[in-house]
């Protein structure tokens, strides 16, 4: 009966991990449909990068109200959870706190965190009333109705009840050890829950034994629910966040990649001693692409997969964007979200069937108008705004580029611009002779 306790734990453990694990499978599987892409260069500076962006916050206190409230819950996350290490150790073992042999460095680590849950419960309570109370305009774009507005508010009340354990735990201990209670050794140092111990002043022992353990118990399972709730929700981003940062894009905002078979194909146009109808130099033909752009996930690089799971839904990047801040429909936040939603559902017909079955549905429409694409003026602010370093734009000039060479699809002011260029070198309708024109008048 003494192991019953630990075996119970045990057996939670397994599941919990497990399950996450399966979901982590299954989210680089996902991430892995896309293209291969060369992000592996200038490793001192992808890890800059990663420091400075991810663990350093740098990006987030741009904006310094809602960028210091998240650096207070970030922090909590990240340092809180090592007491979690004591409580799976007490949990697989048998003792109860585990950690004290530590003495006054112990105590130390439990009076801090004490303070950073409380600081966190305060943060996240400023967190819902910016959502629900004041309601900060980026958090009431159509985009952000039903799910991710309720997966916003649930994070929000996981995170509140998690800390309120924790303190509950512990002021519970702090009148067991007061009392001298059978294996509750004098150990930590409890300065925000001491306010909540006097509540257990006229209970019986086992009956603050009980509250004691329950909140043990519901700290430790609801760490592991929102562990594998990540999965299903905007904060998988606490995880993603950190390779994101190291394989987000180097180069200049304003520089875009060049299409190496279209600049061979405009080279050999201006080449005056290419022969055009010579047939193509061994191995060029395997450079050809099956496809120009992308019309669906599977057509973009595992870079931009990897972007549109790690998008923290916090819509920066719309608020800053031009066009929509003039009325367009394009959203940089939708757009993500709606390569994720994609990659999800492709990821769901894998499971269902072993490998994608094509369900004659695509990114391209099916999720992303073209009224959007062509609203995007191109100008990299969804791209430096972004705290954990997403590039919406790149999906959208892939998008754009199948649009154009698959489909001939642009629209007419840049069908008219183009042909201009082929016709007259410039985007203007005016012959080249007459450029000068303007000099005699």
């Amino acid at each position: 009966m003494y192991f019953i306790p630990n075996i119970l734990f045990l057996i939670a453990l397994f599941i919990g991990v497990g399950f996450f694990v399966q979901n982590v499978r299954k989210l680089r599987r996902n991430i892995d449909l896309g293209k291969e892409v060369d992000v592996y260069d200038k490793p001192k500076q992808r890890f800059k990068n990663l420091l400075m962006i991810a663990f350093g916050q740098s990006k987030m206190v741009k904006r310094p109200i809602s960028g210091f409230l998240h650096f207070i819950v970030y922090l909590g996350f990240i340092i809180i959870n090592i007491e979690v290490l004591e409580i799976i150790y007490d949990g697989l073992i048998g003792t109860h706190r585990a950690f004290s042999i530590f003495g006054g460095f112990y105590d130390v680590l439990i009076a801090s965190f004490e303070i950073l849950a409380l600081l966190v419960i305060v943060s996240v309570v400023l967190f819902w009333l910016r959502r629900n109370v004041q309601k900060v305009k980026r958090f009431l774009n159509p985009e952000m109705k039903g799910w991710p507005k309720n997966d916003a508010n649930i994070i929000l009340y996981i995170e509140v009840v998690l800390m309120a354990l924790f303190l509950t735990m512990n002021a519970a201990d702090a009148h067991l050890q007061s009392i001298n209670s059978e294996g509750y050794t004098i150990a930590g140092s409890f300065p925000v829950s001491q306010y909540i111990t006097p509540l257990f002043t006229n209970m019986a022992e086992g009956s603050v034994i009980l509250i004691e353990r329950t909140s043990w118990w519901l700290h430790i399972l609801g760490i592991l629910f929102f562990l594998n709730y990540l999965y299903y929700s905007k904060h998988l981003h606490i995880l993603l966040a950190f390779p994101n940062t190291y394989f987000g894009k180097l180069n200049l905002q304003g520089k875009f990649p060049n299409n190496e078979t279209v600049t061979n194909e405009v080279k050999l146009m201006m080449d005056p001693n290419a022969d055009p109808f010579a047939a193509p130099a061994e191995g060029t033909e395997a450079s050809v692409p099956e496809k120009f752009g992308a019309s669906d996930v599977m057509d973009l690089n595992w870079v931009q997969l990897l972007n549109a799971y790690t998008c923290t839904e916090c819509g920066r990047c719309t608020s800053e964007c031009p066009a929509n801040q003039t009325g367009k429909k394009l959203s940089p936040r939708k757009i993500m979200m709606d390569t994720r939603d994609r990659l999800e559902e492709v990821g769901k017909n894998i499971d269902k069937n072993g490998q994608f079955v094509p369900d004659n549905k695509q990114l391209l429409d099916d999720y992303i108008s073209r009224e959007e694409l062509w609203a995007c003026t191109t100008c990299n602010a969804c791209v430096e705004a972004c705290p954990v370093s997403i590039d919406p734009l790149s999906i959208i000039m892939e998008m754009r580029q199948y649009l154009v060479m698959e489909q001939s699809a642009a629209p007419n002011e840049l069908n008219v611009a183009m042909t201009n260029i082929e016709n007259n070198g410039a985007p203007w309708p005016y012959n080249q002779m007459d450029r000068l024109n303007w000099k005699n008048e």
